[in-house]
């Protein structure tokens, strides 16, 4: 297990690079995930005895990377989930997807239902009983002609179940190594990283803004100028 990279820490929250295939927290799987890990960390450096406290306020999927803020008292906790309510807490991301994007920004809007046998989910009509509203908006960052892929930064509005992936698929450029929702790059690490967390400190209520990109090698070589 690779050294946890700590990208801000106080007495409130803690932001961390999450490393992809690590689960947000425990799973079936029963693997190391990232509740623990850096639980492991914050009682091994303060040396606390018992339980340390440590909040989840947002996930992500298992195989994507990227910044991830953990709350370390409660209050803090349930101050940076009002935020995931309120809006306030905002998430960008880079996605490396399969073609050339005719426009170089957009928005898109669907509905979506999530099937829970099958942990998947799909773009569906409004009126479907169970689908959700999922909205996000684009811009087409680099192309890369040589291998027909475009690199994307993503603004999220909601957060929806495998929403990039679904709504990205369903648009006919789906991303890069994506196993469940992908036509290109079985069998790769899927080309979905959050890259930037906006929040409001729970406390001091000074807006920050945390960054941390992937390492510019195998997909991810499009970073590179």
């Amino acid at each position: 297990m690779d050294k946890l990279n700590v990208i801000y820490e106080d007495n409130h929250i803690i932001v961390v690079e999450k490393k992809p295939n690590i689960p947000s927290q425990a799973d079936k799987t029963e693997d190391i995930d990232m509740l623990t890990i850096i639980k492991n960390y914050l009682k091994e450096k303060y040396k606390k005895p018992g339980n340390v406290y440590l909040g989840l306020v947002h996930r992500l999927d298992r195989p994507v990377g990227g910044v991830m803020v953990f709350a370390k008292t409660s209050k803090a906790a349930a101050r940076l989930s009002n935020q995931v309510r309120e809006k306030i807490f905002r998430k960008k991301y880079l996605a490396v997807v399969d073609g050339k994007l005719e426009n170089q920004t957009g928005v898109l809007e669907d509905y979506l239902y999530k099937d829970e046998r099958n942990n998947m989910s799909k773009v569906v009509k409004p009126e479907k009983k169970n689908s959700k509203y999922a909205k996000l908006e684009y811009k087409v960052l680099k192309y890369n002609s040589v291998k027909d892929l475009s690199l994307l930064e993503i603004n999220l509005f909601t957060g929806r179940h495998h929403q990039i992936r679904v709504q990205l698929s369903n648009f006919g450029h789906s991303i890069f190594g994506d196993q469940k929702y992908g036509t290109r790059g079985k069998g790769k690490q899927i080309a979905l990283w959050a890259y930037e967390l906006e929040i409001e400190h729970p406390i001091s209520k000074e807006k920050m803004t945390f960054k941390v990109l992937p390492e510019p090698v195998g997909t991810w070589c499009i970073l590179k100028n």
